[in-house]
């Protein structure tokens, strides 16, 4: 299952198991330039063509964290989506994103605890059909009570 489209926050209390959010973005250079520029992170096998050449990716790469921040972006906007506190997250990059390619960041919900409003999500990064980036995180969810 698949939704692609930003419906905006999802209290926790209408939050179901197997609930899917993505967006897809097409990675630019300028994307990956102004990463660089916030992060501080100017390694140059993400910045020079000449340099990214001879290392074992044959090329430049976009940041890991670029990457990851797509992920952020789903939870943050749609699932659960505003006022959701990230708790943790765990990553393992399994190939390199490339200037020009479309990412698609995908959030499922894995389990939900009610009482204490924390929801684990999976959370995975595609180019195309390979899995760039894979990972769980943990979320404190908004909530639709007012106490």
């Amino acid at each position: 299952m698949l939704d692609n489209i930003a419906t905006g926050t999802i209290v926790i209390e209408d939050m179901e198991v197997g609930m899917v959010r993505s967006l897809q973005k097409i990675v630019t250079d300028q994307d990956i330039e102004m990463f660089a520029e916030v992060s501080s992170d100017r390694n140059p096998v993400h910045l020079d063509d000449q340099y990214a050449q001879d290392t074992i990716f044959e090329g430049r790469i976009a940041h890991g964290m670029l990457t990851a921040g797509l992920i952020s972006a789903v939870i943050g906007e749609q699932l659960p989506g505003h006022g959701t506190v990230y708790l943790g997250q765990t990553l393992k990059f399994m190939a390199p994103v490339r200037p020009g390619d479309m990412v698609e960041a995908i959030v499922e919900v894995l389990s939900i605890d009610y009482s204490r409003r924390r929801v684990q999500l999976k959370t995975e990064a595609r180019v195309g059909e390979t899995v760039v980036l894979k990972g769980e995180a943990t979320v404190l969810a908004p909530s639709g009570k007012f106490d």
